[in-house]
């Protein structure tokens, strides 16, 4: 991986969070599936930064790893499918099983109608988007072909 792959991860990722992620979130909140609303501004620890600037952060993060797995994900139709499924399954089970139980919530409460698919739907929100944007972003890396 160079590092204009993981840039290009990062801001995918962090650029899916603030629009697909949070997208998914307002509909279901207009579904009234969700009490959560998008876009949350409320402080978070340890930095005290807004809460979706810090998922957008980790969705950067995620956005390197996505960009990792891309090129072994298949075909044009892997590609989106993998994506996808990577945001909703992997990106929400170490959601549920390590992030919340180093927060001290409950894991259980997740399975309960409808936390059991909020997760899988934002989160592969987030994997559509973030591969929508891989592929709208431009790629910089040099062409061998001209050194």
């Amino acid at each position: 991986m160079t590092a204009t792959q993981a840039v290009r991860g990062f801001v995918a990722g962090f650029l899916a969070v603030l629009i697909f992620h949070q997208i998914a979130l307002l509909l279901l909140h207009l579904a009234g599936l969700v009490p959560a609303t998008p876009w949350n501004m409320a402080p978070v620890p340890p930095l005290g930064v807004p809460a979706v600037i810090s998922a957008a952060f980790w969705g950067g993060l995620w956005g390197i790893v996505l960009v990792l797995l891309a090129p072994r994900l298949g075909g044009e139709a892997g590609y989106w499918i993998g994506s996808i499924l990577f945001g909703a399954v992997v990106v929400t089970l170490v959601a549920w099983f390590v992030v919340r139980p180093i927060k001290g919530l409950p894991v259980g409460a997740v399975f309960a109608w409808p936390g059991v698919t909020i997760g899988p739907i934002v989160n592969g929100a987030w994997g559509f988007g973030t591969a929508l944007l891989l592929r709208l972003l431009p790629d910089r890396r040099p062409d061998p072909a001209r050194a």
